[in-house]
């Protein structure tokens, strides 16, 4: 089997989904609107669906990887953003290092959980 395959994006739901929108946005992500209930956010070639729909197991218990050249210096930059200030819910946890890499945390509003990280090697 050959795959041709050009990317690959999660979809994730959103408490709220206008506070959800600014938060990325914010964050750094660039917004296309697909629908007035669905958007891709995207950070170069890498992206996701967010959208207006909320099922808390499914948000409580969603993760995502953002792998990043050096989790430290991105840390950094997340607690410059200062989006936990700006957002309730949203929470940014300092680098943890692990025998595999290091990773920080974000938390959106609605409690999805980013880890961002770099690999050792």
């Amino acid at each position: 089997m050959q795959h041709n395959a050009k990317s690959i994006r999660p979809f994730i739901g959103a408490k709220d989904f206008d506070l959800s929108r600014a938060f990325y946005r914010d964050w750094g992500f660039e917004e296309f609107v697909i629908s007035p209930d669905m958007s891709v956010f995207k950070l170069g070639d890498f992206g996701f669906y967010l959208q207006k729909y909320y099922a808390k197991e499914w948000v409580d218990n969603t993760m995502l990887f953002l792998e990043v050249d050096d989790a430290h210096r991105y840390y950094e930059e997340l607690k410059a953003l200062d989006l936990p200030s700006k957002y309730p819910g949203a929470r940014v946890s300092p680098v943890r290092v692990d025998t595999w890499g290091d990773e920080c945390f974000v938390h959106d509003p609605s409690g999805i959980l980013w880890h961002i990280g770099h690999f050792k090697g």
